[in-house]
């Protein structure tokens, strides 16, 4: 009886040490990165910084996130290793470095370029935990390229369910060469971020004179075509362009959908019938005084 006592007794430790570690193995270590939009100009150095906080997390992370685009993994680092390992374009490259100890585990790029312009998030894995970061978006400005802003049209537009509309965007640029990323995005109510719905849109080129200089400006249209529209596709549409290592966005076009009740959809059935019944008198009379005339 005592031997089955003392197993029960280790029996129950057993658990209560395994029900221990569970509970520990599942707080995720706090990962504080630099959040929100970064701006640096082409040539310039760099440094995302990214904190994290408990002992739990073993590897360590960056991933690069161009707009429109996957992920891709910069570099990872285990928590006892001195150096990082790094992946793809970024193995072997000198402008990507990574300060990695406790507690810290930053980014470097130097000479920056157009290309680096993305969203840059540090994560940081234990057992089946992975984290992530806020991400910090950096944009690159390059000097020689003349970007303007970007209008955008309608600021707001009312339809019906059924209904459909195209949005468009302009922008107006001078010596900007090369073809414009143009990417679309819908907040829609309720949605705490908005989510990015069309990377390809219809295009179509303007060329028209500035009037405050004596440089020719283009005006490229991007159109957004909506159709068959639905009660979830009403929210605000924002138009962003990506150029010259800039990404312009437009204020936004609001987009209200209304659905066609059961009254109305009589209404216009009625309005239909009329409209139909009027041309036919029409004809008939024309018809008619066409043979009295003969």
């Amino acid at each position: 009886m005592t031997a089955i006592r003392m197993f029960a007794q280790l029996y129950a430790c057993f658990l209560l040490g395994e029900m221990v570690h569970v509970r520990a193995g599942t707080e995720p270590s706090a990962i504080q990165q630099e959040s929100g939009l970064m701006s640096a100009n082409v040539g310039d150095t760099v440094t995302l910084q990214c904190f994290y906080e408990g002992d739990m997390a073993m590897h360590f992370s960056w991933y690069k996130q161009p707009l429109g685009e996957k992920p891709q993994v910069i570099s990872t680092v285990y928590k006892y290793d001195k150096a990082p390992t790094y992946y793809h374009e970024f193995k072997g490259n000198p402008r990507f470095s990574v300060q990695s100890s406790q507690g810290i585990n930053h980014l470097s790029i130097s000479d920056m370029k157009s290309s680096d312009s993305a969203t840059y998030y540090c994560g940081s894995a234990h057992s089946n935990v992975i984290e992530f970061g806020k991400g910090t978006i950096l944009n690159i400005k390059d000097s020689g390229c003349n970007s303007k802003t970007v209008v955008e049209q309608p600021v707001s537009e009312s339809v019906q369910t059924g209904d459909s509309v195209t949005l468009n965007c302009t922008i107006h640029t001078e010596t900007c060469a090369g073809e414009h990323s143009v990417y679309w995005f819908r907040h829609g109510s309720g949605e705490s971020h908005p989510g990015i719905i069309y990377t390809h849109v219809d295009r179509s080129d303007q060329r028209e004179k500035s009037p405050e200089a004596g440089s020719p400006t283009q005006s490229c249209v991007y159109n957004l075509p909506k159709r068959n529209l639905s009660l979830s596709d009403a929210g605000t549409y924002y138009c962003a362009v990506a150029s010259c290592g800039e990404i312009l966005f437009g204020k936004g076009t609001k987009l209200d959908v209304e659905v066609v009740t059961e009254v109305d959809m009589r209404i216009l059935v009625l309005f239909s019938i009329i409209r139909t019944g009027f041309l036919l008198c029409c004809l008939i009379i024309f018809f008619i005084i066409n043979l009295v005339r003969k």
